[in-house]
């Protein structure tokens, strides 16, 4: 599979690398060529613009901070078309001062990419950390992650398990793109958990207990 991958930061490289590391062809673009350069020649993959990685194959993953998505998206010219049609995984995550959503009572972060896009959006990989995707393969004693999806379209679905699949995880599908904010709320919860140095496995019973 060909990916183009917008950014060059911790979740563009461990992704990326991964990917590439699984046989896919990785097209990185950012602001940055040098930056671009450098993650290209450390994964054998190729570098290039903004608006090269956003035409580059079959997915398109957007891996810059969500406060600078607007910027990028302006650079990328996505008004004016650059993204429309095309698979975006968006594994972006809203999340401000107090573990807080800076979307706020509006659209989540997913459906705002796709409005202005027009987009086919899958929300994922934004509930763990770049060293989680780093694992090879990222797994814990209960097995392999499981990485939730939030999407509109069952082809664009698949693609995404595809991808997660050749990270040695297992994709689950948890609703259309309507629920990607409640996934995104989840994860800025578990960030402060996590941040106020809490395991957020202790809130839950094992799944045994839930089903008996």
């Amino acid at each position: 599979m060909r990916i183009g991958i917008i950014g060059t930061g911790n979740m563009a490289d461990a992704l990326g690398g991964r990917w590439a590391a699984a046989g896919h062809r990785v097209l990185f673009g950012g602001r940055s060529p040098e930056r671009a350069g450098a993650l290209a020649d450390r994964t054998g993959q190729s570098a290039g613009t903004l608006q090269e990685a956003a035409a580059f194959g079959d997915a398109v993953l957007l891996a810059v901070p969500y406060d600078a998505v607007a910027g990028v998206l302006a650079a990328l010219g996505a008004a004016d078309g650059a993204l429309r049609g095309r698979l975006v995984v968006d594994c972006t995550n809203a999340v401000g001062p107090g573990f807080r959503l800076t979307t706020g009572t509006g659209p989540g972060a997913a459906r705002t990419i796709a409005d202005a896009t027009g987009a086919r959006v899958v929300k994922a990989f934004n509930h763990l950390p770049d060293s989680v995707w780093r694992l090879t393969p990222p797994a814990f004693a209960d097995g392999p992650v499981a990485v939730p999806l939030c999407g509109d379209e069952e082809a664009a679905l698949d693609t995404v398990g595809a991808l997660v699949r050749d990270l040695g995880c297992v994709p689950l599908t948890v609703g259309g793109l309507d629920r990607a904010a409640y996934l995104a709320a989840a994860t800025a919860f578990l960030i402060g958990l996590w941040h106020s140095g809490h395991d957020p496995r202790t809130l839950l019973p094992p799944f045994e207990v839930v089903t008996a």
